[in-house]
């Protein structure tokens, strides 16, 4: 299992994929919303870390593609809670291509991504303070 990397050294491993054919633009690389589900799913981890609620997203902040991704690498997705509040957190993630060809690995891009846990259809507290 890949570590952290250097800009998040308390990361944990949320999500790590595969990446196919299919999820290509007509350049050859993979569509950039694609890497943005993935993100997603890994926010939906870590959240799901800190208790079983319907998280859903309620934004996410810019995010910049630093190098596109290629069929057949691996994508790492790494997690770290940025801010915890009532009822939402926001959840940094990292994203890692580990290049299939050369095993190189390099720095995708990072988002910011505010969860909230929701019960019967409402913001709950996830935690007690």
């Amino acid at each position: 299992m890949p570590s952290a990397p250097p800009s998040l050294p308390d990361a944990t491993l949320a999500l790590r994929v595969v990446t196919m054919p299919r999820e290509t633009n007509p350049f050859g690389t993979i569509f950039g919303g694609v890497v943005l589900s993935y993100i997603d799913q890994a926010g939906f981890v870590e959240a799901r870390r800190h208790g079983e609620f319907d998280w859903v997203t309620a934004s996410i902040q810019r995010v910049d593609f630093l190098a596109p991704v290629n069929v057949g690498d691996i994508l790492s997705c790494f997690t770290t809670v940025s801010r915890h509040g009532r009822t939402s957190m926001d959840i940094t993630v990292a994203v890692y291509a580990e290049r299939c060809d050369t095993g190189d690995t390099i720095h995708v891009t990072n988002a910011t991504l505010t969860m909230v846990a929701i019960r019967d259809g409402t913001p709950t507290p996830y935690r007690s303070e």
